[in-house]
């Protein structure tokens, strides 16, 4: 028989360790630049060994990632307004108030500049959000535009604009944003587009003008 005590218990000692050391990045990160971030800073804001952040993450990037992973994951609800133009706007609106906070694009900007895995972990999750939204417009019947298409045109400016401009990425100008992709050739099937599909431009890159 196997001694409960030997188990792993959810919520145990291992996952407050886990909880402390993101609580303790998420603050490191808010106070200095991400250059700044170490596996004994974050340790001794977290009140463990670095030995035990070191055996568990390994070093700076695998933890942005995983902090990442587990911020950006299900923080944002997929809508299911009845239509692809409603999931689409309150989806959309609701990653650009997410990316509006602070301390969300300080992590987002310490993940991506730890290296490929640190923006793949800021972005996965909104992948399979937007994948779900398109799904189920096919699943309707519906028009869908083709995956690619909507992360370049709906994600990529968004981001863009977020992280990179000084410009904030509001909810009111995601929902251009949004009528603005669904207006354009774009959204047009595999088969209606030109070889190698359509990309856009510096102009659309950019998105809609504010107003």
């Amino acid at each position: 028989m196997v001694d409960a005590q030997a188990q792993v218990r959810p919520g145990g000692r291992s996952a407050k360790v886990r909880a402390a050391v993101h609580h303790a990045v998420a603050q490191l990160l808010a106070e200095e630049p991400a250059e700044a971030l170490t596996i004994p800073a974050v340790a001794a804001r977290a009140g463990v060994h670095p030995t035990t952040v070191y055996r568990r993450w390994g070093s700076p990037a695998q933890l942005l990632g995983d902090v990442a992973t587990s911020r950006f994951s299900g923080d944002v609800v997929v809508p299911d307004t009845g239509t692809l133009t409603g999931d689409l706007e309150r989806w959309l609106g609701d990653v650009a108030t997410d990316l509006a906070d602070p301390d969300t694009l300080a992590l987002m900007r310490a993940a991506i500049g730890s290296g490929p895995d640190g923006g793949c972990a800021c972005i996965g999750d909104r992948h399979e959000q937007l994948s779900a939204i398109i799904e189920r417009e096919r699943s309707r019947g519906g028009r869908a535009p083709e995956m690619e298409n909507a992360v370049d045109f709906l994600l990529g400016p968004l981001y863009y604009r977020a992280i990179f401009s000084a410009q904030p990425a509001s909810s009111d100008w995601a929902r251009e944003l949004v009528a603005t992709f669904l207006a354009a050739p774009a959204t047009a099937s595999a088969g209606e587009q030109p070889a190698g599909g359509l990309r856009p431009s510096t102009v659309e890159l950019q998105g809609p003008a504010s107003g």
